[in-house]
């Protein structure tokens, strides 16, 4: 009986094969970077708004604090949206005429809500909550980058699962002071600009990072007043180099403070005082999941 395949037809299906599984892959690698693309993520997009709010001139020009606007963002699960009453504090007296706040005036006359369009928009199913994350020393340009410099809001990063994990598995490398939260030139401690922490008691009902207390200034004795003590001298006081007649500068000495020269020592000191979990011990999805 004749062969109805010729014997080439035995390489063909070795090469359809080889180039389906070709195919199959060059697809999953193209899938897998679109997800991961800006036209997926939106990040570094910036979306029309009703009002061209910009955050570079008022926070860096008019040194505005993130907490002025964004007033629930230490106590609650969102940062909030400034109402317009919030707006109109300001531009009821200056810039009263503008064109740009039109759309402010009317709300403030009609008492309706700007709508504005979210820039960090999360899923439905994901439970992100602003307050813990400040209250544990992670600073505002970490996640939304720095905001100062914005003229124009813009998502910095891909606010993806895979980012969110990268950070919660390692923290050391973000968390930082919480009286540095809202520093957004914030770039952690080297060996020409160090910081210096000590623990205080923890208090109940507070955060337990409001007992680390850090600073980026050496501490040591301190300055406190200048008393005319008629030549007596005090426990713990020193004169300083220069005295006047009787006049006696006074000096205190600083609490017990541990120098840090790099971001990694200072994270992992904060991990440890701040009661951060770490990674096995998140162990349930509704941490984040809802």
């Amino acid at each position: 009986m004749a062969q109805i395949f010729d014997r080439s037809s035995n390489a063909l299906a070795r090469m359809s094969l080889v180039l389906t599984g070709l195919i199959v892959i060059a697809l999953g690698v193209t899938l897998d970077s679109l997800q991961r693309s800006p036209w997926v993520t939106r990040q570094g997009q910036r979306p029309d708004q009703p009002v061209p709010f910009s955050h570079k001139h008022h926070v860096q020009g008019l040194g505005l604090q993130c907490q002025y606007c964004h007033v629930t963002v230490e106590k609650s699960s969102y940062a909030g949206i400034p109402p317009t009453k919030t707006c109109i504090n300001c531009h009821a007296q200056i810039w009263t005429n503008a064109a740009l706040l039109e759309p402010v005036r009317k709300s403030w006359a009609t008492n309706e809500s700007i709508v504005w369009t979210k820039v960090h928009d999360l899923p439905d199913y994901v439970y992100f909550n602003h307050s813990i994350h400040v209250n544990k020393g992670l600073g505002c340009s970490s996640c939304h980058g720095r905001v100062d410099l914005m003229p124009l809001m813009y998502q910095q990063n891909t606010l993806q699962m895979e980012w969110c994990l990268n950070c919660h598995r390692d923290p050391a490398k973000n968390l930082r002071p919480v009286n540095q939260v809202y520093n957004m030139a914030w770039e952690g401690p080297s060996s020409e600009k160090p910081v210096w922490c000590s623990v205080s008691e923890e208090k109940s009902g507070k955060p337990t990072a409001q007992s680390v207390n850090c600073q980026t200034s050496e501490p040591g004795k301190t300055e406190v007043a200048s008393l005319d003590l008629n030549g007596l001298k005090l426990p713990g006081m020193r004169p300083a180099a220069a005295e006047a007649g009787d006049r006696l500068v006074m000096l205190s000495t600083a609490g017990n403070y541990t120098k840090f020269t790099s971001q990694r020592e200072l994270g992992n000191f904060l991990i440890d005082h701040y009661k951060i979990r770490k990674p096995n011990e998140l162990s349930s999805c509704e941490v984040c999941h809802r």
